[in-house]
C-alpha cells in the first residue's frame, strides 16, 4: 500500500496534444483554461490525440526522471470556460509533460537559449512563451510540438 502523501497542486493547467504533455502556466485570468480548450480543439481537427490532463490546480511529481502531472481529484474532469462556468470534459489521469507553456502579455520576441528551457522538481523541460489570445498561443504551440517531433 502506498501511503506517500499526493504532490502539492499548482494554479497550471495541463493538457496532452499528440504524446506530450503541456503545461500552461501564467497567472489566474491569463487565459490558461482558453488556451488549453483550443489546444485540445485545434489538435483534434489535426487528427491528434488532444485530453485534458487538469485545470486550474495541477498535481506536478518527478518519477523517474520524467515530471508527472495530474489532476486534483476534487476537480478532475471539470475545464472553466469563460464567462459560460464550468464544464465537465473528457480528461487524463496522468501525463508526462515535455513542454513548459508559460502565457504573458509581453514575452521575449527572441528568447535567449536559457529562456528554452524550464527546470521543475529537478526535472529539465524545454519551454516557450506565447501570448495571450488563445488561437495564436495554440498555433504557436502546435507549430512547437510539430518542431520537436519531426525528425533530426
Amino acid at each position: 500500500m502506498n501511503d506517500a502523501p499526493a504532490p502539492p497542486a499548482i494554479h497550471a493547467t495541463a493538457v496532452v496534444v499528440g504524446e506530450t504533455g503541456v503545461l500552461l502556466r501564467g497567472p489566474s485570468g491569463a487565459g490558461k483554461s482558453a488556451v488549453a480548450l483550443a489546444l485540445i480543439e485545434f489538435g483534434a481537427r489535426r487528427g491528434l490525440f488532444a485530453r485534458l490532463v487538469a485545470d486550474d490546480r495541477v498535481r506536478l511529481a518527478a518519477v523517474g526522471g520524467r515530471l508527472v502531472a495530474s489532476p486534483h481529484p476534487a476537480i478532475a474532469g471539470r475545464i472553466e470556460r469563460r464567462g459560460q462556468g464550468i464544464e465537465a470534459t473528457p480528461h487524463l489521469s496522468r501525463a508526462v509533460i515535455g513542454l513548459v507553456v508559460d502565457i504573458a502579455a509581453d514575452g521575449p520576441r527572441l528568447p535567449e537559449p536559457a529562456d528554452r528551457r524550464a527546470t521543475i522538481a529537478g526535472v529539465e523541460l524545454d519551454r516557450m512563451t506565447v501570448g495571450a489570445d488563445p488561437l495564436a498561443a495554440a498555433a504557436a504551440i502546435l507549430a512547437r510540438l510539430r518542431t520537436a517531433a519531426a525528425p533530426r
